[in-house]
């Protein structure tokens, strides 16, 4: 008897949303991935170098720790490692970072499976991707440069706060909200 379960490829499925995680899961199996999951970085970790994955779905927020560090970890046990950032709160600076620390792709939630799978499996970037003639909204900036400053001070909200003169739960209350679509 053949077991099929060695064909497939392990994937690392890192997310704080255990709903999202157990739907996700059988979608990403069907597709022939042999799924594991973690709710933690820690957890996370530890999965990653108990079996070696050779794609991770990373969130950018899992829990109060940054995925950031967890596409760095990965990276650094095997850095063939198709990884792609799956975010509910997208911008620029952390997408740069994510591209960056090694991730091949970043999305943006809802995502759904076969948006997920492509991902992982593009290696190149797209280059007609349309290009906005709209400049972005004062809100959309205004979410952008908090991420900036935040990345720049390595997810301190504190720190970021006092660079930019802003009391630490405005900036908090900032952050929590989703960016405002374009």
């Amino acid at each position: 008897m053949i077991n099929t379960e060695v064909d497939k490829p392990n994937l690392l499925l890192v997310d704080d949303d255990e709903t999202f995680c157990s739907v996700l899961k059988p979608a990403l199996e069907k597709r022939n991935f042999q799924v594991s999951i973690a709710n933690d970085v820690k957890k996370g970790i530890s999965l990653a170098e108990q079996t070696e994955p050779e794609y991770a779905v990373i969130d950018l927020r899992i829990g109060i720790d940054s995925g950031l560090e967890m596409v760095k970890k990965l990276i650094s046990l095997d850095s063939n490692t198709q990884i792609v950032m799956l975010t509910g709160f997208a911008s620029i600076a952390t997408a740069v970072e994510a591209i960056k620390l090694g991730a091949i792709h970043y999305l943006t939630k809802p995502a759904n499976a076969d948006e997920i799978v492509s991902a992982l499996y593009k290696n190149e970037g797209d280059s007609s991707i349309k290009i906005s003639h709209n400049p972005l909204s004062i809100k959309r900036l205004e979410w952008e440069h908090l991420q900036k400053v935040l990345m720049q001070h390595d997810g301190n909200i504190s720190a970021a706060a006092r660079a930019m003169n802003m009391h630490r739960r405005t900036l908090q209350r900032k952050l929590d909200k989703r960016p405002v679509r374009e």
